[in-house]
């Protein structure tokens, strides 16, 4: 059976073009995804990302049972701070990438995808075995809605919340006379906010913040602009540029771990081993030279071998060009300004070898 979000009817309302994803019934688009797109890049947008996973967790266990599952070190998260994690298997591979925040001193969020929510429950059961930790999934309480874009603070300023916030913090909140959790993250490149805020004020809300951020040239925004947004940011989409048998390092996300952490986690000596020694595939960014546009699983050449395959791939409005992600052979001849191949429609079309993000970040925020 396929889920809906509390806020479902609201987007039947409003015309969206309503697509299955990862088991959910979502908006794809109101108007055109381009023009949500740029409305996002040069005004603000509105998301609802109620089909994210919500997990609690808590006790005087809880931080050395997060340590144990993640590459991050949680013991140095302060409280109100948040860090992207990933969830590694045994061998390195990734379960699921996160977003932890610290609520207290023993209390934590966890922000998992929406396709994933199972899979890293029963994950973190089977790695509690021990220790005294309470892991609460209380998803389907709460409503999660994205404000994003460089008029978002204003916005939010105008609508009574406290934005003097940096960039991956978290804040219990009130907005509208509502107590919300309110954490400066996105998945779009641009500064904003998610709010956090049970289901049955999340209507109100969600109509509230349309009505004032009018004057913003507010819209909302489906799951259509919100890939296209993450790829020109160059943000990973857990399905595509991550899974099971892909670890950070091959991901290219070698900088969000520490090389000092002195806690074994799950894959760590896979891990370590590969950023000390290397990988045999690597994620980079391209850009296709001609109109061809690249999808998921198109094979890449290059010198006439074949060398790997895309993950993403898609339409940037900024650059008016088409993009993507894929893994290729770690060799040092595929670097940035080399030429590839995408096959497509079994043509062989150029793509050049560029640097990520494609386009600038503007999400990194501080204030204190």
């Amino acid at each position: 059976m396929t889920k809906e979000t509390y806020l479902h009817d609201k987007h039947v309302q409003l015309g969206a073009k309503m697509v299955d994803f990862a088991g959910w019934h979502m908006p794809v688009q109101y108007t055109s995804i381009i023009e949500e797109h740029k409305t996002v890049r040069e005004n603000v947008g509105l998301f609802d990302v109620s089909h994210m996973g919500e997990v609690f967790v808590t006790g005087k266990d809880a931080e050395k049972f997060l340590n144990k599952i993640v590459p991050q070190d949680i013991s140095k998260l302060a409280y109100e701070k948040a860090v992207y994690c990933q969830l590694p298997n045994k061998n390195g591979g990734l379960i699921d990438d996160l977003i932890i925040y610290k609520l207290g001193i023993d209390s934590f969020l966890i922000i998992c995808n929406a396709s994933r929510i199972d899979e890293d429950l029963n994950w973190m059961v089977r790695n509690k075995r021990g220790l005294n930790v309470k892991i609460d999934n209380q998803s389907h309480n709460y409503s999660l809605l994205a404000i994003q874009g460089p008029k978002a603070v204003d916005l939010m300023n105008k609508m009574g919340l406290n934005t003097r916030q940096d960039s991956f913090t978290i804040k219990l909140s009130e907005i509208c006379g509502l107590k919300v959790l309110a954490s400066r993250t996105g998945y779009t490149g641009e500064d904003g906010f998610e709010i956090l805020v049970e289901n049955e004020h999340s209507e109100f809300l969600w109509d509230k913040i349309l009505e004032e951020g009018k004057e913003f040239g507010i819209k909302p925004i489906g799951l259509g602009a919100r890939d296209t947004l993450r790829l020109e940011a160059a943000l990973h989409l857990y399905g595509n540029d991550l899974d099971e048998n892909t670890t950070p390092v091959e991901a290219g996300l070698s900088w969000s771990i520490p090389k000092d952490k002195a806690v074994d986690y799950n894959g760590k000596d896979i891990i370590m081993n590969q950023l000390q020694n290397g990988t045999e595939k690597r994620l980079v960014g391209f850009k296709m030279l001609d109109k061809s546009i690249a999808r998921h699983e198109y094979e890449v050449y290059f010198n006439g071998e074949k060398v790997g395959i895309v993950t993403s791939g898609g339409v940037s409005p900024v650059l008016g060009a088409n993009i993507g992600l894929a893994y290729v052979k770690n060799i040092k001849e595929i670097c940035t300004g080399a030429v590839i191949q995408v096959m497509i429609r079994e043509k062989l079309h150029d793509a050049v070898i560029v640097k990520r993000p494609f386009v600038p970040k503007r999400n990194i925020i501080r204030v204190s």
